[in-house]
């Protein structure tokens, strides 16, 4: 070394913080290439009694100078945090896992128990994961409880190879008799994709111990977000959720959605980016309603919402007293719509928690209302969305679930599919007491069948006496039983009614369907019963209200539908 290198080194060196256990070297700009490089660093290293942190991050570690650092490691065992971040910038991407194995072997070595360890900003791809596999499996990280991986382009096999990796240190430790329980996992910008969900989706479910979870951008879309969530909710302690800019679409949210509902610790929902969309949003509004007592950040934005479930999410954070920050910055709400949502949040005294709303995309154009998502349409057939069977339910491709263990539907009456394959009024009253059985024909986990059904029938109404009271009065027995459910699948049914009646846009092959007065007639009398939840009659006065131009067909049965629900609206208040 040049003596001027070396000088700077000793300048650089002089700025080591020491302090409490830790030996820092964080930041200081060090190439260190080779054994002569770090002979001073490892001199402090090994002189250092009751070393607990060493940190590394912010310079530059070649594979002779991390086999001299490991040398100096072999006889620290009480060693319990690394601080490795951007370690290895410049070097090969070769060279890396080579290092790593260093590292890690010295660690194994001193018998060392980790309880953090971070190589975030080292991009060593799926190698650099084999670099660090065999520390994973051993004693070293059975006590491990952070893990920080941010932006190390694992890709793919770099995510199967960590998930079983966790998965076997898992199972070393529970046979020792202390299971490995990973509190803190972040792996944002890794290229994890779909297969790399599913394989750490096994793992984290195994472990069940997780407390927060960071996976921003990892190009993971609904067939991966549907496996993360089914392993989320067999993590009760579970405080923080980042998902940010992956592609949730409506499969996703509403597997999410399904899974916040048994999570009572949650304290902030990063779900921003992911397009999640209207009726993703009023899922989630759904469960901020019934569920998640403690939350204090929402993020949704940039994620196709409109104004109306903008509203519906707003209205679902009445009751959360921890609640600081809102954000739905960069939907489609439009000036009225941002200004709407505003004056929603100043109301309930929030108005401080809302994020700015500057990116807004404006009201969405009418061409796009019955688009599907071309990330999602495209998947490859590996992704497609079997029914998995989790805990007694079975996980439908909707995200709804529904209990295995159910009842067999009754037999279907012939005058019953008769009826249903072409409804008529005279087909309804010859039905006579069997009308009961329509309701056995609903099930609010196929909410698109459900909505349906009931659409049919709603369209015989007329104001000939006995037809009037058969058709409501099989309204009511439908409408009773889809909505005494829980909150997340009578939100999810009327969602799907709202798109079929033109009042949201949907995602996917839910189509519209022609408007009659009798339809809305029969809202307007379902609205009014007791079975019909006020927070239920909220969410449709917002839309009603927000698109009163799709009731335009039926006008005067729109205004009744319309005067009724405001009614319902004031006398709440």
């Amino acid at each position: 070394m040049a003596s001027d290198d070396i000088a700077q080194l000793a300048d650089a060196l002089s700025k080591t913080h020491v302090s409490d256990g830790e030996l820092s070297y964080k930041g200081l700009g060090l190439k260190l290439d080779n054994a002569e490089s770090v002979k001073k660093l490892v001199r402090e290293i090994e002189q250092y009694q009751g070393l607990r942190a060493l940190r590394l991050e912010g310079n530059t570690i070649g594979v002779d100078a991390a086999q001299a650092i490991a040398k100096a490691l072999e006889s620290k065992d009480l060693l319990q945090r690394c601080y490795w971040s951007d370690m290895f910038t410049g070097r090969l991407r070769s060279e890396i896992p080579t290092a790593l194995r260093s590292l890690g072997c010295a660690l194994m070595s001193a018998g060392a128990r980790l309880t953090e360890l971070d190589l975030s900003d080292n991009a060593f791809g799926p190698d650099g994961v084999k670099g660090i596999e065999q520390l994973l499996k051993s004693p070293s990280c059975h006590t491990l409880r952070e893990l920080k991986l941010n932006n190390c382009g694992m890709g793919i096999g770099g995510g199967k190879i960590l998930a079983e990796a966790l998965m076997e240190s898992h199972r070393q430790s529970s046979a020792l008799g202390a299971p490995l329980k990973l509190r803190v996992f972040i792996a944002g910008r890794n290229r994890l994709e779909n297969e790399g969900a599913r394989a750490l989706a096994k793992a984290f479910q195994l472990m069940g111990s997780l407390e927060e979870v960071h996976m921003p951008q990892n190009g993971i879309n609904y067939a991966g977000v549907m496996a993360l969530a089914s392993a989320m909710r067999h993590n009760p302690e579970l405080r923080v959720l980042n998902f940010n800019d992956n592609t949730f679409t409506k499969k996703g949210t509403l597997a999410m959605a399904q899974a916040l509902r048994h999570l009572r610790n949650i304290e902030v929902i990063n779900f921003g980016d992911c397009l999640v969309r209207s009726e993703g949003a009023i899922a989630l509004a759904a469960v901020l309603r019934e569920g998640l007592p403690v939350l204090k950040e929402l993020n949704l934005s940039f994620g196709e919402i409109t104004e109306a479930a903008a509203l519906v999410v707003a209205q679902a954070i009445t009751d959360k007293p921890h609640m600081e920050k809102v954000d739905l910055n960069g939907n489609c709400l439009g000036e009225e719509g941002c200004e709407a949502l505003r004056e929603t949040m100043e109301n309930m005294n929030k108005g401080d928690m809302l994020a700015s709303l500057s990116d807004d995309e404006g009201e969405p154009d009418d061409e796009d209302e019955e688009d599907g998502d071309d990330r999602e349409d495209n998947d490859d057939a590996s992704d497609d969305c079997n029914d998995s069977e989790e805990d007694g339910e079975i996980v439908k491709e909707n995200g709804m679930t529904r209990k295995d263990n159910s009842p067999e539907k009754p037999q279907s009456h012939p005058e019953i599919m008769s009826f249903l394959s072409c409804p008529s009024a005279d087909r309804l009253l010859q039905l006579g007491d069997m009308r009961t059985n329509l309701q056995q024909q609903v099930d609010a986990t196929d909410p698109h069948k459900a909505a349906n059904v009931l659409l049919k029938i709603a369209s015989l109404y007329s104001e000939e006496p006995e037809t009037k009271t058969a058709v409501l009065e099989t309204i009511d027995a439908v409408m009773k039983k889809l909505l005494s459910g829980s909150a997340l699948q009578s939100h999810c049914f009327l969602s799907t009614l709202l798109v079929m009646m033109g009042l949201l846009k949907g995602e996917g092959k839910v189509k519209k369907v022609p408007l009659v007065p009798g339809q809305l007639l029969c809202l307007e009398h379902a609205v009014q019963q007791e079975y019909f939840p006020q927070q239920h009659a909220a969410l449709l006065h917002t839309f009603v209200s927000k698109n009163s131009e799709a009731l335009e067909s039926c006008s005067s049965a729109g205004e009744r539908l319309s005067s009724t629900l405001e009614k319902r609206r004031h006398d709440q208040h």
